[in-house]
C-alpha cells in the first residue's frame, strides 16, 4: 500500500506511467509475484499510486513504486 505518497508524488507517477507504457519487472516481493524479467503494459495508475498492469503471464498484479523493482522499456 502506498500510504506514504502525497498527491504531488501520485500525480508524478501517473504522468510517468501512462497507459500503454511497457515495463519489465526486475523484482517483486509478493506471494503471487510474476517472474523477474516478465514484460507488462500499464493499464492505469490509481489514486494511491499503484500501477495496474497487464502482464504477459496473464496476471494483473499491480506495481508499488518504492517497493517493487522495475524499469520502463521501449
Amino acid at each position: 500500500m502506498n500510504c506514504g505518497l502525497n498527491k504531488k508524488e501520485i500525480q508524478e507517477i501517473k504522468d510517468k506511467f501512462v497507459p500503454g507504457t511497457k515495463i519489465k519487472l526486475l523484482k517483486m516481493e509478493d506471494i503471487q509475484a510474476v517472474p523477474p524479467n516478465t514484460i507488462g503494459v500499464v493499464q492505469f495508475v490509481d489514486d494511491i499510486g499503484t500501477i495496474h498492469m497487464n502482464w504477459q503471464t496473464g496476471s494483473s498484479l499491480g506495481l508499488i513504486v518504492g517497493k517493487d523493482e522495475f524499469e520502463i522499456i521501449n
